[in-house]
């Protein structure tokens, strides 16, 4: 090699999912990562292009290590998932399951869903989750999923059992369809204690859902808003973003979520990742990477978002993801967060999942409105401020070809499994180029 690797690190084959040791490097405006198979031969993948340097987003941080582990180190990361002594933060969001089913037949899914007829964990069985991330992660935000967790008519029961184990925010990752056509059933998840949804949302016109998600649906999410807002569930609009399919519609799901607000709290954005349902083995081009949307929702909100108002997170690894937050100012967006380009301070992970979680619960629920006249003149600036908040976000998860695994170690969102571990998000829906898995099998064995 001719290039000094800018980090070194360890990673997976994607055809047999063996450890390899693995090292990133710059190529003009690119980053790499590059590992090699003793069987299957060298993989290379784009992991971060633009104009923002890798070595400029990295912040440093002391990390969180967890306190109450459930597995012990035998053959170690990522085999020992659940959480082991060698992870290195804490459960912000805690993902339930609750059915394998769903209503759509994407062309792209985490969790290749069908609408199939298979068993769904009982209402005991999820106590039992409730209870166990309880003990291990205390009171952390909890998103409910699937599948399609909506076409379960005892969700409501779910989300009761969750408040009752004092759970402060619960949140439902949807694609909206029985929210948008069942207005009974949306009031009595609100009854039960939902604080927000996080609505599939691709794009605002219907050649793009028939794309990804094979049917016209722009529609049905418009109502499914809508339905929120007449029950106060606050609504996080999540774009899967796909190249040549939707990239260009970034500025405009920005847009759209503005003129929703306050019941639309933010736009968090997904760039494709490659696990679950894939229509086939990617290449770089298929890719988008954090710093392009970035880029892309500057370009496309002609720089009422700037660069600088979008920063790295405190919780978990800097190359997972984005954030920024927003105040509504007669349609615009005005910055609340400004990224620090000097700070050489050492940031605390477990401060920063304390934050993670608080902002979410926070700033992702529904804000009641109340009448100005019952407010003194302090209230009224704190309701402003509530209302017309409005965050930007986004999240790359990893896939057999681009994963590191010091980004596995510092992951804060875990999905709970049914005999009461916590696997990393990305590395429970890992698969291979067969669509083996190294934990969502287990779990549906």
């Amino acid at each position: 090699m001719t290039y000094n690797p800018l980090m070194h690190t360890e990673s997976l084959c994607p055809i047999c999912l063996c450890k390899l040791e693995a090292y990133m490097y710059d190529e003009g405006a690119s980053t790499f990562l590059h590992k090699e198979c003793p069987e299957h031969g060298v993989f290379k993948t784009v992991v971060w292009r633009g104009g923002t340097l890798m070595r400029e987003w990295i912040r440093t941080k002391e990390r969180a290590y967890i306190k109450k582990t459930i597995t012990h180190v035998e053959k170690g990361c990522p085999f020992d998932c659940g959480l082991c002594s060698a992870h290195r933060q804490h459960t912000c969001t805690a993902l339930i399951e609750v059915t394998t089913r769903c209503n759509l037949n994407c062309r792209f899914c985490f969790a290749d869903a069908l609408d199939a007829k298979s068993s769904d964990p009982t209402l005991e069985q999820l106590r039992f989750q409730f209870e166990s991330i309880l003990k291990v992660s205390g009171k952390c935000n909890i998103q409910l999923s699937g599948g399609e967790p909506t076409v379960r008519d005892d969700l409501s029961e779910i989300i009761r059992i969750g408040v009752e184990l004092g759970f402060p925010f619960i949140q439902v990752n949807t694609n909206g369809l029985r929210m948008a056509n069942d207005e009974t059933y949306v009031k009595a998840l609100k009854e039960a204690g939902l604080s927000s949804i996080f609505l599939q949302f691709d794009g605002i016109n219907d050649a793009i859902y028939e794309k990804l998600r094979g049917k016209a649906l722009f529609d049905v999410k418009c109502q499914a808003i809508e339905n929120c807002r007449k029950f106060g569930i606050g609504v996080v609009l999540v774009p899967t973003i796909v190249p040549h399919i939707n990239v260009d519609n970034i500025g405009d799901i920005i847009r759209f979520g503005i003129s929703r607000s306050p019941t639309v709290r933010g736009v968090h954005f997904q760039p494709v990742s490659y696990f679950g349902r894939i229509p086939e083995a990617p290449r770089d081009e298929d890719r988008i990477t954090l710093p392009e949307v970035m880029e892309q929702i500057c370009e496309q909100t002609d720089h009422m978002v700037s660069m600088q108002s979008m920063q790295p997170p405190g919780c978990e690894n800097a190359l997972c993801s984005f954030n920024g937050n927003y105040l509504i100012e007669e349609g615009s967006l005005k910055p609340v967060t400004k990224r620090s380009c000097c700070s050489s301070e050492s940031e605390k992970a477990e401060e920063g999942a304390t934050k993670a979680k608080a902002f979410v619960a926070r700033n992702w629920s529904y804000q009641k409105q109340v009448q100005d006249e019952k407010l003194s003149d302090w209230d009224k600036i704190l309701s402003a401020i509530q209302n017309n908040a409005f965050s930007l976000s986004g999240m790359a998860f990893q896939d057999a070809w681009n994963v590191n695994l010091e980004r596995i170690r510092d992951c804060c969102i875990h999905v709970s499994t049914v005999d009461g571990k916590l696997i990393p998000f990305c590395m429970y829906n890992i698969t291979n180029m067969e669509g083996a898995s190294l934990y969502r099998d287990a779990k549906r064995a």
